[in-house]
């Protein structure tokens, strides 16, 4: 029997279309391919369409400069507003807080390990870098968080994708590194990490760790979409991403939030701090969960804890255009 296949778009770098051709294999399954299903039967069913975004091809500036985490999503999100695809998988940490409108977040499958790894050959821990060290990355949240810890290390902007990363690292370009560990399982490589960052501690970008599937506003209830979803998975990120809206989070501002459910409680750490890490503003709330628009009071406890850090911050937890 011949079928139209959901077409899946996402970014062409390898840990992309790892996480992406991970989620294909589910969506397929959902839509009714065999458990046993090969990549050939597969594709029939959920064919992945990768897509080069200008975050790809640009390597040589932080996102701040060239218009931020947008660039990992436009291209795609064109295509899904085009009906090139009919739904992309994203890195949720990388979606802006705001949406194209007729664009929404349908699904966020089983969230994966939250936490920055710590990537060195010399130090076990971020705390053990020699003084003067030089840190690599782009993240300015990661920056942030770092020189409130070490202000005496050297932050080297350090972007590209995980292979390169690493790749930098052994050329001596830095003397540590800090990435996402969920990426790292994700390509395998979930061993190689000296040590980890505490989430209470440095909490994650908002939605670190989770995979996010969107799709045209029209197709949110489709039933493939409705069986992917992870309800703990759904709050959290609810949650996370209304401090990161509240904020108006975006490249020029070090954000980081980290929800996690306890049974019918959902708690939830907020942080924003200034480009230097001198200044470090945290709120912390819970809400308990009835079973009714949990997902609603995830995001309320976000947009008011956001709010609060705003307010207390100022312009000081914005980083400069120039």
């Amino acid at each position: 029997m011949s079928r139209q296949p959901i077409r899946i778009g996402a970014r062409g770098s390898k840990l992309s279309l790892a996480q992406s051709g991970h989620m294909q294999v589910r969506i397929a399954h959902a839509l009714g391919a065999p458990l046993d299903a090969g990549p050939e039967e597969i594709a029939t069913y959920a064919q992945l369409i990768p897509i080069v975004t200008s975050g790809d091809r640009i390597q040589d500036r932080r996102l701040m400069e060239i218009g931020g985490k947008g660039l990992f999503t436009k291209e795609i999100e064109e295509a899904l507003l085009d009906g090139r695809i009919d739904c992309a998988i994203h890195s949720l940490k990388d979606m802006p807080a705001v949406l194209p409108p007729g664009l929404v977040l349908a699904a966020t499958p089983e969230r994966e390990d939250v936490r920055d790894a710590f990537i060195s050959h010399k130090a076990e821990r971020l705390e053990d870098l020699p003084k003067g060290a030089r840190l690599g990355t782009a993240s300015l949240r990661r920056q942030a968080q770092a020189l409130h810890v070490r202000p005496d290390l050297d932050i080297v902007m350090l972007r590209g994708n995980v292979d390169t990363r690493l790749a930098k690292l052994e050329r001596g370009e830095a003397d540590a590194i800090l990435l996402a560990q969920s990426g790292l399982n994700r390509l395998g490589l979930g061993h190689i990490p000296q040590s980890w960052l505490d989430p209470v501690a440095a909490p994650p970008a908002p939605g670190q760790g989770a995979l996010a599937i969107e799709s045209r506003a029209e197709d949110v209830d489709a039933p493939w979409l409705q069986a992917i979803r992870c309800r703990p998975t759904t709050i959290a990120v609810a949650a996370e991403r209304g401090a990161l809206y509240a904020l108006e989070g975006s490249c020029r501002t070090a954000v980081g939030a980290y929800g996690r459910l306890d049974g019918a409680r959902l708690s939830l750490l907020v942080e924003a701090l200034s480009p230097d890490g001198v200044v470090r503003v945290r709120h912390e709330g819970q809400v308990v969960l009835t079973g009714e628009d949990d997902a609603g009071k995830a995001l309320a406890l976000g947009l008011d804890l956001g709010a609060a850090v705003k307010a207390e911050g100022g312009d000081a937890i914005i980083a400069p255009s120039e």
